[in-house]
């Protein structure tokens, strides 16, 4: 059968194949150890198609700019960026970027050339997580945020390997995350919960958090040397964490965002640790050999951790009797943010007191508690004015 073979702009040739595809082969390069030309080739349903690509690719040849083409998978892809560029990632984090390759990308993704994957094939299975699908429940907005920024991460990655040209997730449209309402303790609630914890086991903690707005990890993993009894300072600069995987292990990391910070809580915080101490140096002479120093402010019987999960369940048990059920630990610490605003604090000092990296996420967060603070400004502000006038 006669080929229906035409010259192409460049260097290349076009022909008709068989199968009625058209193939389009056109010349690389030279081979070091043989000496012979390369050749590739590309293909497409019609004259025109083929035409584009081969133009396109001899076109890179000549500008110094053309890469072979990536054969691998975005499974294959995917082990390898997990595997090699979570460096200084945390290992929370990094489980999270496992579990959700596993569960979210790899499933409906993972067998697509990494090459031929488009933006609206990306799209089409964010749509279908957040919608729910095969008896699946649709996913919170900030879950596929997460899940995107998995994929996003990993692409770009591959990006600038060479790999691929463009990231295909940077054309996708994610779902409208509404932000959720915070829940902080009302005055009336936080007085039932401080005769609750008196006497309890983690009264101490639980009320120092309450005081400081501490994130449950720094509280659980504040050490003694971090704590100035002659300044009045506490500095943060670690978080005891628990890996996320079954039966997964605790240990130390930086705060959120890799900052410490220094506070300088009220003096009743410091009189809260000062019997801290006195009741750990209690601990430490029944438990005897026993006892551990960790050199943790907050610990168990034996000198070690407190589990996540003792205090939680303490806190729960306090909460229920209260009748507010749905109450966390993390809501000491959003009662922390929202008195010191009603105290006249400046956004500027909440912001670095919680250890949040902007002021302007803390005015996402707590904004709208400053309408208080706006009415009493208004209030001292007819004081000056009615003083004034009557000079």
């Amino acid at each position: 059968m006669k080929s229906n073979t035409k010259n192409a702009k460049g260097s290349g040739t076009i022909r008709k194949r068989s199968d009625g595809r058209w193939e389009a082969r056109y010349t690389t390069g030279i081979d070091p150890k043989t000496g012979k030309q390369t050749q590739k080739s590309v293909y497409g349903k019609t004259q025109k198609e083929v035409r584009q690509k081969l133009t396109e690719d001899t076109a890179e040849i000549d500008a110094g700019t053309y890469r072979e083409p990536c054969k691998m998978t975005v499974d294959e892809w995917l082990d390898i960026w997990l595997k090699d560029y979570q460096i200084g990632v945390k290992p929370s984090t990094a489980y999270l970027y496992e579990r959700q390759a596993k569960l979210y990308l790899r499933p409906e993704l993972g067998n697509i050339p990494l090459e031929a994957l488009k933006a609206h094939t990306i799209q089409h299975l964010y749509n279908k997580l957040s919608q729910g699908h095969d008896g699946q429940p649709a996913l919170s907005s900030k879950t596929i945020k997460n899940i995107h920024g998995v994929l996003h991460k990993a692409l770009q990655q591959a990006v600038l390997l060479n790999y691929i040209r463009y990231n295909p997730t940077s054309a996708c449209v994610l779902p409208k995350i509404v932000k959720k309402e915070i829940h902080p303790l009302t005055d009336h609630q936080t007085a039932q919960l401080l005769n609750l914890l008196k006497g309890s086991k983690y009264e101490l903690p639980l009320t120092v958090d309450l005081f400081t707005g501490m994130r449950e990890g720094e509280l659980l993993g504040l050490m003694w040397d971090c704590v100035n009894f002659e300044k009045g300072t506490i500095l943060i600069d670690k978080q005891l964490r628990k890996g996320q995987e079954k039966g997964g292990k605790y240990y130390f990391s930086p705060p959120k965002n890799n900052k410490s910070r220094t506070l300088t809580p009220a003096p009743y915080v410091m009189k809260l640790l000062r019997a801290q101490k006195v009741h750990q140096t209690e601990q430490k002479l029944m438990a005897g050999p026993a006892w551990e120093d960790t050199g943790l402010v907050f610990t168990n019987e034996f000198g070690r951790y407190i589990s996540y999960r003792a205090l939680y369940d303490s806190f729960k048990r306090m909460v229920n009797q209260i009748e507010i059920p749905s109450a966390r630990i993390h809501d000491l610490r959003h009662t922390y943010a929202v008195n010191c605003i009603r105290a006249g604090d400046d956004i500027k000092t909440v912001q670095s007191n919680l250890g949040h990296a902007t002021a302007a996420f803390t005015l996402d967060v707590y904004g709208h508690f400053t309408d208080d603070m706006r009415t009493a400004s208004s209030q001292r502000m007819e004081g000056f004015i009615t003083k004034v006038l009557n000079l």
